[in-house]
């Protein structure tokens, strides 16, 4: 009986000195096997799956050695199991056949979500500007959403709070961005997909594609067509003049047009000679200036020989 309350005594002591965060975590996360088909993307997932040679390395490892990290998920309210983290793996198991791949589930709120999403993702080496976009914007309304709620006694550990208003410094701080470059990729969320998929294949740059991100749905067509048929892509100070038109209402086919007809330096036809090709006709540190000059010098005595030849 003496051993009974003992036991009881320590039992009791034990939750004295264990807290409610620690109980809550305990019940939060368990790992178990799932089949990859049974895990659904995460809703709006800004991180793109390619299926590049990266993916097929990665395929190939999973297939030898497994999936050894394993995938965070959480419950969906309706049954079955949405992923959090771990699309590339989930992915490259497929790849692989493999049948089950290890899975964390942990019970996360939507904003928790998608900063885990999000933060896990930006560890990556190559992450496209269309990526970075819709990534920072997720994650900064999740960071004003929870800054707005009171901090919840029995809450995830990674839920933040933030001060109202100070989101955007936050997020900054937090990625190692500058505030001001954040908002400029947000701002690509506001341009058409073909012209974002133009910004990542490098087309367009980043500072006058967010110029173009305050043209009017219809007019970024406008300029979308301009472009293919003029086989052309706006400059800095072309994206800011067309911005001023279309804040001025005076944007249209035609003045668009007339924009993108200037002349640009970076779109004169230029004819590049590899250094190795030449240097050997130049003294060391000959400018390039005197060498341009006598290549012309030497055409133009080139083609006299030619065409007395021709005679």
């Amino acid at each position: 009986m003496a051993k009974n309350s003992v036991a009881g005594l320590l039992t009791s002591v034990d939750d004295l000195f264990s807290t409610q965060e620690s109980r809550d975590e305990a019940k939060l996360e368990r790992v178990i096997n799932l089949p990859p088909g049974e895990i659904s993307d995460f809703p709006n997932h800004p991180f793109k799956v390619r299926m590049d040679e990266e993916m097929q390395q990665m395929a190939e490892s999973v297939k030898e050695h497994g999936v050894l990290v394993p995938a965070l998920v959480r419950e969906k309210p309706g049954g079955g199991y949405e992923m959090v983290a771990g699309h590339r793996r989930k992915r490259a198991a497929e790849l692989a056949e493999l049948p089950e791949i290890p899975c964390i589930v942990r019970n996360l709120t939507d904003d928790e979500a998608i900063i885990v999403m999000v933060d896990s993702n930006l560890q990556r080496e190559k992450i496209l500007p269309s990526e970075k976009a819709f990534a920072y914007k997720m994650r900064l309304e999740a960071m004003k959403r929870q800054a707005g709620r009171p901090r919840q006694e029995n809450a995830s550990p990674v839920a933040t709070n933030f001060t109202r208003g100070r989101s955007d410094k936050e997020l900054a701080e937090l990625v190692g961005e500058g505030k001001d470059n954040i908002r400029r990729y947000i701002r690509l969320t506001y341009l058409l997909p073909e012209m974002l998929d133009m910004v990542d294949d490098g087309k367009i740059a980043l500072r006058p594609a967010v110029e173009l991100s305050y043209l009017a749905e219809q007019e970024q067509h406008f300029l979308l067509d301009t472009m293919f048929s003029e086989d052309c892509t706006p400059s800095h100070a072309q994206a800011i003049k067309m911005r001023k038109f279309s804040q001025e209402g005076k944007l249209n086919p035609d003045v668009i047009l007339s924009i993108m007809q200037e002349e640009k330096p970076n779109q004169k036809e230029q004819i590049k000679i590899p250094k190795e090709r030449i240097s050997r006709y130049f003294a060391p540190g000959t400018p390039a200036q005197k060498i341009e000059d006598t290549i012309v010098k030497a055409l133009e005595l080139y083609r006299k020989r030619q065409r007395s030849l021709e005679r």
